[in-house]
């Protein structure tokens, strides 16, 4: 066994000498082609191999030869066999998996000559003239044109539309100094319908309402003694300008004849008319809408037990206990500071309460119209669990 281990020891030594004779003789057999290439005569020999390649692709014949390999099937079947064997998309997956690339892009993106080529591209007028070709380009109107008219266009711009963003944004702007001066108003009244039947609730020994901070929402839904009071000043201005502008153009109408006599008949046309205006206003006010333009001035709405506006008998016996209560140097309002709904004496004689707008029910088809719409909502949430699968 020992001794064929020597053997072995022996011709490995053997081939090692062998190759280091080898190797030294090739250098020896070589030594005189490096110093040649070392020289200048190599140096100058060098130069003109590098120089042939160009030669070479300079000549027409290697103009003709790249013509016709680029004619032929040869750049369709590296074309087809890129997309076969999904060559980009392997290096451009094995370049975005590596960090590298990202730290790279990261790097480029913050540098600072980055920002100043952005910069001049930016502000270059070439730039501004591509833009500006591009957008007036026929392909581009068409493209805009056919957005507009698309379904989903109008879809979206209905959403934004009637988003409560832009809809609290046109109130805003639509706001005029009327209606910004009408709010500064309501407020105040409001803080005074509380202020206005503390004492006498005391005195009564009844529960103090709750105060109202400014830009809080009344907690009372009952309209109080302030509130009420500008609206029937505001209601009786107008009523009174609607009966002088009547009565002006009824007297321009009169003198065409002559001037009508005797005086009291005269004074009593006047009275019978202006009881006429007056008493007209409020009951149509009142029996169609609710509300009058006063009230509508301060957000205020009446209605009748069943939450409807009231009827003709019912606004036409309020308006005998309006008349009733101004009357008696508007003792009738004084109900109205310690009841509990607020209710004025015509209030009581019509069973009619004054509420404030936010608290104020819906009408009936509005009403209806809502209910429907819950129903809806309803419905489609029973619905939408079946549709939706479980994670």
């Amino acid at each position: 066994m020992q001794q064929t281990t020597n053997g072995a020891s022996a011709v490995g030594g053997l081939v090692v000498k062998t190759g280091r004779v080898g190797a030294t003789t090739g250098r020896l057999a070589l030594l005189p082609a490096r110093l040649v290439a070392r020289s200048w005569l190599g140096v100058a020999a060098r130069r003109r191999l590098e120089a042939v390649p160009g030669d070479v692709l300079a000549t027409p014949e290697a103009e003709r030869a790249v013509d016709r390999v680029l004619a032929g099937p040869l750049p369709e079947a590296v074309a087809r066999s890129l997309v076969e064997h999904r060559v980009i998309e392997r290096v451009v997956g094995e370049a975005l998996a590596t960090a590298d690339l990202e730290r790279l892009v990261a790097s480029a993106l913050e540098h600072e000559r980055t920002e100043r080529l952005v910069e001049q591209v930016l502000a270059s007028p070439a730039l501004e003239r591509l833009l500006t070709d591009a957008l007036e380009s026929r392909l581009t109107l068409e493209l805009t044109d056919r957005m507009v008219r698309s379904p989903e266009f109008e879809r979206v711009l209905a959403r934004v539309l009637s988003g409560p963003e832009v809809r609290a944004a046109l109130t805003h702007q639509t706001t005029t100094l009327a209606e910004e001066m009408a709010a500064g108003v309501r407020r105040r009244a409001i803080r005074l319908d509380a202020a206005a039947e503390a004492g006498p609730r005391r005195l009564l020994r009844r529960p103090p309402r709750a105060q109202v901070a400014p830009g809080e929402a009344p907690s009372v839904p009952y309209a109080g003694l302030a509130t009420r009071g500008v609206g029937l000043a505001v209601d009786a201005a107008l009523a009174q300008l609607i009966f002088l502008i009547g009565s002006a153009l009824i007297g321009l109408v009169a003198s065409l004849v002559g001037t009508l006599r005797p005086v009291w008949l005269v004074g009593a046309l006047v009275g019978g008319g202006w009881a006429l205006v007056l008493g007209t206003y409020f009951v149509a006010f009142w029996t169609v809408a609710g509300q009058t333009p006063g009230m509508r001035l301060m957000r205020l709405r009446m209605h009748d037990d069943t939450g409807a506006p009231p009827g003709l008998g019912r606004s036409l016996l309020r308006l005998i206990g309006l008349a009733l209560s101004i009357v008696f140097l508007f003792a009738g309002f004084l109900p109205a500071l310690v009841d509990d709904r607020r209710r004025a004496l015509h209030d009581l004689l019509a069973g009619t309460v004054v509420v404030y707008g936010e608290h104020a029910p819906l009408p009936a088809g509005e009403s209806v119209a809502a209910a429907a719409r819950a129903e809806e909502g309803a419905k489609a949430g029973q619905r939408s669990p079946s549709h939706v699968r479980e994670p």
